[in-house]
């Protein structure tokens, strides 16, 4: 089979899934306990004057009917107005993807080199000092949840020795960006890099590997033209997981160092019961996530084809 016809045969699964997920949105978010009306009636709101704000925002009426203008919106691309600021969802979005697309571009940018560079150098070196050390030092990394690793590099780094700022107050720059970028690699370096350790054993173990070793190709291009990219096959699964992760999954480290991404305006949006908002949000997180899987997907099919 071609990487086409693949490619053709997971597209509609894909739009599938997209407006599956889209209804299952919309769905959980009705649900969620309180709406935009109480947060906007006050401290103590009268049960009247909710009441006005409600309808006036179309809150009352019924749920059949909001999904329908909803998804239509969809359809056109559009994902309302905000309950609170009135915005465009589109604008609020677009707004607050700039900083998360910087983050995670730059983290996976990093990840790539650094997971093979690591998973390769500790299989070659299997049982080694090499290996060992990496191998436990990525473990340690992967046990520590991403707010206390934030913690206590903002300590080391920021309170003890004032190499670098603690927060993004003052406005996204180079060195604002080194303590957040170390919190989002750790985990992923560690976990990525063990599959491609992993990998690259299993593949230089395998005979097409021997084989070409004794046609005469050198070590080195029996490790890398070879083995590599079969040992790097798994790996591309975990790198789509992680990019979904970065865009959905960085709340906290927006949090910790107050930077102006989608995870803070989720948490906001969340607090206010901005439904719009959280469902926009939902929705692109939701839709990130099967993108990059059906693009890991056909990267790995082109790695090791298939008949």
């Amino acid at each position: 089979m071609t990487l086409t016809r693949y490619t053709v045969r997971r597209l509609p699964l894909a739009v599938i899934q997209v407006a599956a997920v889209a209804t299952l949105i919309f769905l959980l978010t009705e649900a969620l306990p309180g709406d935009a009306a109480v947060v906007l009636a006050g401290d103590s709101p009268d049960p009247a004057r909710v009441a006005r704000i409600r309808a006036d925002l179309g809150l009352d009426r019924p749920t059949h009917e909001r999904f329908a203008d909803w998804a239509g919106g969809l359809a056109r691309l559009d994902l309302g107005e905000s309950l609170v600021s009135g915005r465009p969802v589109s604008d609020i979005v677009l707004g607050a993807l700039a900083p998360t697309a910087l983050l995670a571009g730059i983290t996976l940018a990093l990840l790539v080199p650094l997971a093979v560079a690591t998973g390769v150098s500790a299989a070659v070196r299997q049982g080694g000092l090499l290996d060992r050390a990496l191998t436990s030092t990525g473990v340690a990394l992967y046990s520590v949840p991403e707010f206390a690793l934030a913690m206590v590099l903002i300590a080391v780094f920021s309170a003890y020795l004032g190499w670098l700022p603690a927060t993004a107050i003052g406005g996204l720059s180079a060195t604002v960006l080194v303590l957040p970028l170390l919190v989002l690699l750790a985990r992923p370096l560690s976990s990525t890099g063990r599959l491609v350790r992993a990998g690259m054993i299993d593949a230089l173990d395998a005979g097409y590997t021997r084989h070409a070793g004794r046609l005469g190709a050198s070590t080195r291009r029996a490790r890398y033209a070879h083995a590599l990219p079969n040992a790097v096959a798994p790996a591309v699964q975990q790198l789509a997981r992680t990019g979904d992760w970065l865009l959905g999954g960085v709340i906290v480290v927006e949090a910790v160092f107050v930077i102006p991404g989608l995870g803070t305006v989720l948490v906001d949006a969340v607090a206010d019961r901005d439904l719009p908002v959280v469902q926009g949000l939902a929705l692109l997180f939701a839709t990130t996530t099967i993108l990059a899987n059906l693009a890991a997907d056909l990267a790995t099919f082109r790695l090791v084809p298939r008949a």
